[in-house]
């Protein structure tokens, strides 16, 4: 029995080195850890249970059948993040440089069927290749395997990527199915086709970094959620991040102990919003004294800076943020801001995450790049998804509200909940010069006339109590309550229950 004991702990010894000490010291020279060593900072300590540590792949084709290595370049398994269960795999770089096998990819088939079981989060960490190329279509096969559970678990567990290294061709498209997407700068990057390729195709020359590094995927191309320096900040947090996800799409928020009073009142956002409604303000100066102990984690910072999307708590209990940044852009809505709150506030619908908006938005931004670059798909995007959302929203409206993009966030003519104004609030069409030159046109040789015609506009429609006349706002809030306006909604509207008609699925403009 002694001698079983020991040869087992040899092989598992030995599948632990993965591709060996030499390979482990390169992995650690590029300043990257090994997939085990980022499982041991992700999940709580001791909690990994380790399936197929043993799998070796089965290829016989160019060699391959004299080249094994226990794992086959993945670690898979489960374990707790603040002692919830989550299932992870992690791409081993060491072996064949984490490429995909077809037992590699049944290693991971496995975990995401046990996830969607067990209605768990699965989180992927990646650093690989590619498909292993001496298994062609066997691979693809596995690569096609991997793709239809992520969209089969998608909106039932919350899935998460982490690019850690190489990302390219077939592994690029599971994460991009995942509901989000991280990446370490300067040690990773995604693209479908390398440097090589393009080079070959387009005769144009870039480096990995240029093509698909993260500052490309979270500032031009949206594909990431957010980038860190390192590993070990990127896995912390993450960790951070699973705190505000629920475990599935019936789980409900997690809610812990919260010591900020709910009642707090800040006599600072009484003069937050300038008197001179064409100057800016920071809205997330906002956000951090509204939400719990200012704990706010903002998905996709980088993208669309126009509009501001992250989680936090109110009374110990996740909800989204969504809301216009009159920093930048004055907080227009534009096609990229347009598409980032839709996937965001869908998210947060699918797991009945509330969400907060905060408005400050003049209206969408004209000119012929957006009408040209689809800004009137891209707008409906956000609309619809506001729309379709059945989870609470509350909506505060700080200024501006124009036209359009009044409706669109989250008004209470396509489904808000609670809706509230600070008297600085402005509903209108649009603002007072542009509506007076439209309206009185026969005046605009008498300045004077204008000037009146301004006035009485700005008078009359330049505040939020015409829509609250009407019923549009349900209350006209000071400022420095807010945080206790919104703890008060969120408490009343947690049993909201929405039917909708039966349909297959929506048809949102893509």
């Amino acid at each position: 029995m002694k001698d079983i004991l020991e040869r087992l702990e040899e092989r598992r010894a030995q599948a632990r080195l993965g591709g060996g000490e030499k390979r482990i010291a390169a992995q650690h020279g590029r300043g990257k850890l090994t997939a085990r060593e980022r499982l041991e900072l992700l999940l709580d300590q001791n909690s990994f249970e380790e399936f197929d540590m043993f799998v070796e792949h089965r290829s016989t084709d160019f060699g391959m059948e004299k080249s094994k290595i226990p794992g086959d370049g993945v670690v898979t398994g489960w374990g707790t993040i603040n002692g919830r269960t989550v299932f992870v795999f992690a791409k081993d770089f060491t072996v064949f440089g984490g490429s995909l096998s077809e037992a590699h990819a049944q290693k991971i088939i496995k975990i995401q069927d046990m996830a969607l079981k067990m209605r768990a989060p699965i989180i992927g960490l990646f650093d690989a290749g590619g498909a292993r190329i001496q298994e062609g279509v066997a691979a693809l096969g596995g690569y096609g395997e991997v793709f239809k559970r992520n969209v089969i678990a998608s909106g039932v567990i919350p899935q998460i990527s982490v690019i850690m290294g190489p990302c390219a061709g077939g592994d690029v498209y599971s994460p991009a199915m995942t509901d989000f997407i991280f990446m370490v700068r300067d040690r990773s990057y995604m693209f479908v086709t390398g440097p090589e390729v393009v080079k070959t195709v387009t005769n144009e020359t870039v480096t990995s970094e240029e093509l698909g590094g993260a500052k490309v995927h979270t500032t031009k191309s949206s594909v990431a959620d957010g980038a860190y320096d390192n590993d070990v900040e990127a896995l912390l947090q993450i960790r951070r991040l699973m705190d505000f996800l629920p475990s599935n799409n019936l789980d409900g928020v997690p809610e812990i102990p919260s010591f900020d009073d709910p009642n707090r009142v800040d006599e600072s956002l009484d003069t937050l919003v300038p008197d001179n409604p064409n100057k800016p303000y920071d809205m997330k100066e906002l956000i951090l004294k509204v939400v719990d102990e200012g704990d706010f984690f903002e998905i996709q910072e980088a993208f669309a800076r126009n509009i501001i999307t992250g989680f936090a708590r109110i009374e110990g209990r996740s909800v989204g943020i969504v809301a216009n940044q009159p920093m930048v852009l004055a907080g227009v809505l534009d096609s990229d801001a347009s598409r980032k709150a839709a996937r965001f506030i869908r998210f947060c619908d699918a797991f009945n995450i509330p969400v907060v908006t905060f408005e400050d938005v003049p209206g969408f931004l004209p000119g012929t790049s957006q009408e040209y670059g689809g800004l009137i798909k891209h707008g409906a995007k956000l609309l619809f998804a506001y729309s379709e959302a059945t989870v609470p929203l509350v909506t505060v409206i700080t200024r501006k509200a124009f036209g359009g993009a009044y409706d669109v966030m989250a008004s209470k003519h396509v489904g808000g909940d609670v809706n509230y104004a600070w008297p600085t609030a402005q509903i209108a069409v649009m603002g007072a010069k542009g509506a007076v030159e439209i309206i009185f046109r026969q005046d605009m040789d008498d300045p004077d006339k204008i000037a009146a015609r301004t006035k009485e506009y700005e008078d009359r429609f330049m505040s939020p109590f015409v829509a609250a006349e009407r019923g549009y706002i349900d209350e006209v809030i000071m400022p420095h309550s807010t945080r206790r306006r919104i703890a008060r909604a969120l408490a009343m509207l947690r049993a909201k229950d929405v039917e909708r008609p039966w349909k297959k699925h929506d048809n949102i403009p893509l």
